[in-house]
């Protein structure tokens, strides 16, 4: 137990000593800070020190606190804290406008130490840096000489503003560089003038409105001319190439109707063919290539048929359908008339072997026979006879009856 007691004593001890070394040697640096050395022996050391903990040595060095966000410099009609009274701008044309600024700036990122060689890190009694009433002061002597550039109407002018705006910014940061800030923007938020001159300028921007409305409807109706003419060249180009497409389709249509033979007077079916056989070599040529031409073909792949036309082959086809139906009918009359014949003649002689065979004995008996068949006599029958025998059974006699004997 005494051992542990003493362990015990000895982890406090340390523990307390290490505490105490840390509050005594270690400072810590927050974020949206900038730490500077400063020995007392050889003055501040050339470089910033990072957010984090930072070596301090009490009574040898100590460690110096600058803002490494950016500050703002406003000058504004807004009662507000921290804000500065709205400048009173003379302008070019000697009218006196009031502006409400707004310039961020900030340490040169590496030029803490600088700032604090140059003593300006020290703060006045309002808890404000030195180089903070620097910055304040230069940014306004600047924003005075640089803006009295401006005409009042060139508060309202957008380019013109920004313009001058830009050339005070880097005029600004030329005057803040020997001090080791720097400015990232000058932002002129408003401009107030005396309300007699905010009506004329009211009326002057009104104005300015109205003649950039009026040249914006004058570029407007000049695309809408320049639209309007293109939109009849492109009609009238359409109309041309319409033309010009119905005039080919119209040629090409009559290339494939009739063909590129004249046959001249004689219209007769094969009248067109006849005459392509009748050409010479380099009349045919001729033809091929104006085909050619027409039809967007390569030569050999123009046939006669392209040089007839469907109009000449649909009339030598219909000729040749009748000039063959034609014979064919008649073919088929004399056909049908030799057949008709043979039939007559076979009913004919087949009539005649009937009779002749009828007229024979077995044929007379045949057809008492068939005659005797189809007799129908009464229901009931009164026999009268001599002979004690029906008349009708017997049959010899009745069959002879019929033959006529």
């Amino acid at each position: 137990m005494k051992n542990i007691a003493r362990v015990a004593k000895v982890f406090v001890l340390v523990v307390g000593a290490l505490v105490v070394l840390r509050g005594c040697l270690l400072t810590n640096i927050t974020p949206g800070q900038i730490g500077v050395r400063y020995n007392n022996a050889t003055g501040p050391l050339e470089e910033d020190i990072a957010p984090g903990y930072a070596l301090q040595i009490p009574g040898l060095q100590k460690v110096y606190r600058l803002p490494s966000k950016y500050l703002v410099l406003r000058y504004s009609g807004d009662d507000e804290p921290g804000v500065k009274g709205a400048l009173n701008i003379r302008t070019k044309d000697n009218n006196l406008v009031k502006v409400d600024v707004s310039v961020p700036y900030r340490i040169i990122p590496g030029r803490a130490w600088r700032v604090m060689k140059a003593g300006n890190h020290l703060q006045t009694g309002h808890g404000r840096f030195r180089f903070e009433r620097f910055a304040n002061d230069t940014t306004i002597s600047v924003l005075r000489e640089q803006l009295a550039q401006l005409k009042s109407q060139d508060f309202y002018d957008t380019e013109r503003r920004l313009a001058v705006a830009n050339a005070t910014l880097a005029r600004l940061n030329k005057e803040l560089k020997p001090l080791h800030l720097e400015a990232v923007k000058v932002l002129i938020r408003a401009a107030y003038f005396r309300t007699a001159y905010e009506r004329q300028l009211a009326q002057i921007q009104l104005n300015e409105q109205q003649k950039l409305l009026d040249h914006a409807k004058q570029l407007v109706a000049l695309q809408q001319q320049k639209l309007d003419n293109f939109n009849q060249r492109t009609a009238a180009l359409v109309a041309a190439k319409r033309q010009e497409w119905n005039r080919h389709i119209a040629e090409l249509d009559r290339a494939y109707q009739v063909g590129f033979i004249n046959s001249g007077k004689d219209q007769t079916p094969g009248a067109a063919r006849r005459v392509l056989k009748a050409l010479e070599k380099d009349a045919r040529a001729k033809l091929v290539a104006e085909a050619e031409k027409l039809f967007a073909l390569p030569a050999d792949k123009i046939t006669d048929a392209h040089l007839l036309g469907i109009k000449n082959i649909a009339a030598e086809t219909l000729e040749y359908k009748r000039r063959v139906s034609a014979a064919a009918d008649a073919i088929s009359s004399r056909l049908d008339a030799q057949g008709n014949t043979k039939v007559a003649q076979v009913k004919a002689s087949f009539t005649e072997k009937l009779n002749r065979l009828l007229g024979s004995p077995a044929g007379r008996a045949y057809v008492a026979y068939k005659a005797a068949a189809n007799v129908k006599f009464d229901d009931t029958l009164t026999f009268q006879s001599k002979d004690g025998i029906p008349s009708v059974l017997r049959l010899r006699d009745f069959a002879k009856k019929f033959m006529g004997r």
